[in-house]
């Protein structure tokens, strides 16, 4: 369990220090990135359940993100991938439901179930590797500011920012509680029960109960008023930032109303 625990805390550094990457996409404002997500996002639920085939160009867009920022697949896929049990139970009881054979080749039939179960987890794989996308390259405190900007209550904005601030600080009270249960435990290492639990997360919500007061002490000391303020603010580039929006709002609705996968289809069989 500690080692789990280290391994989060790890985890989240190697993410903090992804999004400092200097490319041209971490220079984006980002605003423009969190418009052309959601866009992105829009564009790709708004298909229906059997068309499988038109979300395939969309694809293009978290694989030119990635190619561009220089972010690692690996560490893209991770974590999308944490995201697949609760995909795969989304759409885990259609292919029990929805028997209507829309395809049949040679002795396989393949029913409108199977086709609604892969659109919706290639739909859900995009929007999460989009949002990942987003997250490992726009610093926090940046994205924060910008959803401010954009309209996001700031009381919502402000506990975001606490969140990802003091989630760390939270799992490694958590690990010294469960190194100092290993060294009392003796050589066998007794394995924690649920009898053990229960007082170790007591005790773990008073210390963070106790931390958080302190720690709200120290702001209010230092003359905090509920806004976080940056060194740097944010600066929309129309040259740059305008360009970004209209280049890829253009390709998605050009993805959403024109069936490129049809047309590639046709003009291949043409040649």
């Amino acid at each position: 369990m500690p080692h789990s625990i280290e391994k989060n805390i790890t985890e989240l550094v190697d993410a903090a220090g992804v999004a400092l990457g200097a490319s041209a996409i971490h220079r984006l404002d980002p605003r423009a990135k969190c418009l052309v997500v959601v866009f992105f996002i829009a564009s790709v639920t708004s298909f229906g359940r059997y068309e499988l085939s038109r979300l395939m160009p969309f694809a293009v867009y978290p694989v030119a993100i990635t190619a561009l920022s220089g972010v690692r697949v690996g560490a893209v896929l991770k974590r999308t991938l944490l995201a697949a049990p609760f995909i795969v139970l989304v759409g885990l009881f259609n292919p029990f439901f929805d028997r209507e054979p829309l395809l049949r080749i040679g002795s396989f039939v393949v029913t409108g179930g199977w086709l609604s179960f892969l659109a919706i987890m290639f739909r859900a794989f995009l929007a999460v590797s989009a949002a990942v996308l987003l997250v490992l390259t726009t610093r926090f405190d940046r994205l924060c500011l910008g959803l401010e900007k954009m309209g996001v209550p700031r009381i919502f904005v402000v506990q975001l920012q606490f969140l990802y601030r003091y989630i760390g600080l939270l799992a490694g009270e958590a690990q010294r509680m469960l190194r100092a249960h290993d060294l009392r435990s003796g050589k066998n290492g007794r394995k924690l029960s649920f009898s053990t639990y229960a007082p170790m997360l007591g005790t773990l919500l008073l210390r963070a109960l106790d931390r958080a007061t302190r720690i709200h002490r120290a702001m209010l000391t230092r003359g905090f008023d509920g806004e976080v303020r940056l060194l740097r603010p944010l600066s929309f580039k129309g040259a740059t930032d305008g360009l970004f929006i209209l280049v890829w709002g253009g390709f998605f609705l050009m993805c959403r109303f024109v069936n490129l996968p049809e047309l590639l289809f046709f003009a291949a069989m043409g040649r």
